[in-house]
């Protein structure tokens, strides 16, 4: 009887490969014929069946299952002609095909389904949002330069405070639990102190993932969200680029091949970008109003420089090797001096197998992350963190399945000395290795997509390894509704020196977990020093008509537990940390409509952050409660060569700890020999209100405006002129109060600007 199961068991397994031989794979990447880039979200389709696919951010796309014989694989794309090839599929085989499409005026039939409406019913994509570098430049360039910093502050959940400090708040997360990622390396501060620019380069954007919650396990390290910036090779045809000026900075970018793309050969090209300030100038004599100190004008400066040298080889393999230097500075001779620098660069590759149904990707590069404060009569305060990383994963591709898997290490230094007002040193000098492993699975049963994964993460410094379960799913009710969730747990081992006290700390340093003991808010000992985070997500999609598109996502951020760099000791002895609990939860909408001609989006935020220090519970200074955006961009010409861009924001008052009273400081460094007595202190200290963050500050609300023309002087060749106005019709929002010298500090007023790029 064991042997009839036993050999009944090995006829279905027999039987089961048997069918699995029948079928085969095709897969290839879709690029342009005349410039070898490859086509994003394109749809391919074997002719005559139901069995189909999408390209991913390289043109690679694969369609598995597939009985054996020969077909015609149909290649659309609106503006290309349809490609149409004959295909053999063999048993058991796998097949790869390039595809080139050729440039075409001709719009595809209305009626066709497009890529991204695919992409929206096989995907579970919640909380996220794929920006592209036409949608980040549809905003009103803000100095007459669009930047994904600005994108950002769009996004339905996120949060920043102010023109000045450049950080970012999303939905409940403070900066040092978001995670920025440049081609897979760690920028830490990506955020110039003028607020309008990031270190990265617009015009090298090939995609930017913002995933603001529940987001799987490839992603680690980070409790509250991830901002993943991808960038696009260089020119692989021909030698291009721009130069472009304008009172807030000037750019340029210089792009062409080292070996020229030809079909079915292997393509070298380099991609090299400078970004300089230009406000340290300028301000004196345009913008003297804007500037603090009329004689100094705006005290920031910043330059970036990037380069990227990528090989694409005929069977969609690929290679990077990068690297970047981005400098930014404050200097105001009254105040004080801050420096910060990140550098690194690395290598990552796409590796596509022959006869092999699995895609390999890999990264190992460094990122290096210094920043100094010099004010007066205070010793320097300095940050330094190293990272080095090293990853590798294999995604396997399935019969309406995927799974990918993945091992991340990183090799961490961090460098850290603050001396606080009472002259008590906090230091740091740690080496640590963060190790990751995570497996993710996703799965089309009819109309629902499952997306389970699970994270190992190993933190050596502190001897924890945690288990951290994420799901994710959507639910295709209508061809025009779906429903989507997800929920997650995260931990991190980087702690930030800004706290929530700061209004603006220019000064953002950075340390590892506490190896030594610290207390809970119950006044335990911990037994995990780590930063732990849940969230639960749940939404809506629907396409309303044609373009337009409505979401609608409530989450429930639960910081189960914070460590936080306790700046304020006031003895020797006592610990250097303190430990918070806190919640972030609301309702992010968004409606958009995006047709030829328009691109209209609205977003609106209901969003509620506080902290509990084991004392009291207290709202954050970033704990906006309604926050409005309204962007339109409308092309005012056929060619699309005239466009007009607005952004109307509108948000609630930050909270602020009102003031009780003040006093006269007495340092006392002195100790006992200190003369406070006869000492005439020069300094003022101030009585907070015992209830924390109790006021509210006035709303905020700004109008951007901007109008571009390009003018064509031959194919490649032109000039493209951009007026804007920032704050058009300067409304005075309160940055912050001086409660010492009793003065209201605003945020920049009206700032009007043009300026010109000429591209060849």
């Amino acid at each position: 009887m064991r042997y009839d199961r036993f050999f009944g068991l090995l006829a279905l397994v027999l039987s089961f490969m048997s069918v699995s031989a029948q079928t085969g794979t095709i897969r290839g990447n879709v690029y342009d014929k005349n410039t070898g880039e490859a086509i994003i979200y394109c749809n391919v389709q074997l002719d005559g069946t139901t069995l189909g696919a999408t390209t991913d951010l390289d043109g690679f796309f694969v369609i598995t299952k597939v009985p054996a014989g020969e077909y015609n694989l149909l290649t659309t794309y609106i503006g290309y002609e349809t490609s149409s090839m004959k295909v053999k599929i063999n048993n058991g085989g796998v097949t790869y095909q390039a595809v080139y499409l050729d440039a075409s005026g001709v719009k595809l039939d209305e009626v066709q389904i497009t890529a991204a409406s695919q992409q929206a019913r096989t995907t579970v994509n919640i909380s996220q949002l794929q920006v592209s570098q036409r949608q980040i430049k549809a905003l009103p360039s803000v100095g007459g330069e669009a930047d994904i910093v600005q994108y950002l502050q769009v996004i339905p959940g996120v949060i920043s405070t102010g023109d000045q400090g450049g950080q970012i708040y999303i939905r409940g997360g403070a900066p040092v639990q978001n995670k920025i990622l440049l081609d897979g390396l760690n920028i830490f501060n990506p955020f110039h102190s003028i607020g309008f620019y990031s270190v990265f380069e617009t015009d090298l954007v090939k995609n930017v993932d913002v995933l603001t919650g529940g987001f799987g396990a490839e992603y680690g390290g980070r409790i509250s969200a991830i901002v993943d910036i991808k960038t696009r090779d260089g020119n692989k045809s021909r030698t291009s680029g721009f130069v472009s000026g304008g009172p807030f900075m000037g750019r340029a970018l210089l792009e062409g091949p080292i070996v020229k793309f030809k079909e079915g050969s292997t393509s070298v090209s380099y991609a090299l970008s400078a970004k300089k300030s230009l406000l340290e100038y300028t301000t004196k004599n345009l913008y003297s109003y804007a500037a603090p100190i009329d004689s100094i004008g705006l005290p920031f400066s910043f330059t970036d420089f990037y380069g990227k040298v990528s090989v694409n080889t005929p069977n969609g393999s690929k290679f990077n090797l990068f690297g970047f230097n981005f400098k930014d500075g404050y200097n105001n001779p009254l105040l004080s001096a801050i420096e910060w620098k990140n550098t690194g660069g690395g290598g990552n590759f796409t590796l596509i197998p022959s006869g092999s149904n699995i895609l390999v990707n890999a990264l190992v590069g460094f990122s290096k992350y210094n920043v100094s404060l010099l004010e007066k009569n205070v010793e320097p305060r300095v940050s330094d963190i190293d990272e080095l990383t090293a990853a590798l994963d294999f995604t396997f591709f399935g019969n309406k399945s995927e799974v990918k898997y993945g091992l991340e290490v990183k090799s961490i230094r961090t460098d850290f000395e603050f001396v606080n007002g009472l002259g008590l040193r906090l230091a740091q000098e740690q080496n640590t290795t963060e190790l990751g492993f995570f497996g993710k699975y996703r799965q089309i049963i009819g109309s629902l997509i499952i997306e389970p994964s699970v994270r190992v993460q190993y933190y050596s410094s502190l001897g924890n390894i945690t288990f951290e379960p994420r799901f994710g799913l959507k639910y295709n009710i209508t061809d025009k509704l779906r429903f989507k969730g997800a929920a997650g747990r995260y931990t991190q081992n980087i702690l930030s020196t800004n706290n929530e006290r700061d209004v603006v700390n220019l000064f953002n340093g950075f340390l590892s977990g506490p190896e030594g003991r610290v207390l809970g808010i119950d006044g335990n000992v911990l037994a995990n020093k780590l930063q732990i985070a849940n969230h639960a997500v749940a939404g809506f999609e629907i396409d309303l008509y044609k373009g337009l598109t409505y979401n609608i996502e409530g989450y429930f951020k639960r910081f189960q537990q914070l460590i936080v760099v306790n700046r304020n000791k006031t003895e020797v002895g006592q610990s250097d940390y303190t430990v918070e609990t806190g919640n972030g939860y609301g309702v992010d909408m968004t409606l958009k409509y995006e047709v030829p001609k328009w691109y209209i989006w609205t977003t609106y935020s209901l969003g509620f952050t506080d902290r509990n220090d084991g004392t009291q519970i207290y709202p954050t200074l970033y704990d906006r409660r309604h926050n409005i955006n309204f962007l339109a961009t409308r092309d005012l010409d056929k060619s699309g060569s005239l466009q007009l861009s607005v952004r109307w924001n509108f948000g609630t008052g930050f909270p602020f700890t009102k003031t009780k009273g003040f006093y006269n400081y007495q340092d006392f460094l002195g100790g006992l020999d200190t003369p406070f007595t006869t000492n005439n202190p020069n300094d003022v200290g101030i009585i907070y209100s015992d209830t924390r963050n109790g006021g509210r500050l006035p709303d905020y609300h700004r109008l951007d405006v901007s109008l571009s023309k390009k003018f064509k002087f031959t194919k490649y060749t032109g000039l493209e002129a951009n007026l804007s106005v920032t704050n058009a019709y300067n409304r005075p929002n309160i940055f912050y109060f001086d409660r010492v010298n009793y003065e209201r500090v605003n945020q920049l007023p009206v700032l009007p600007t043009l300026s010109v790029k000429l591209y060849f």
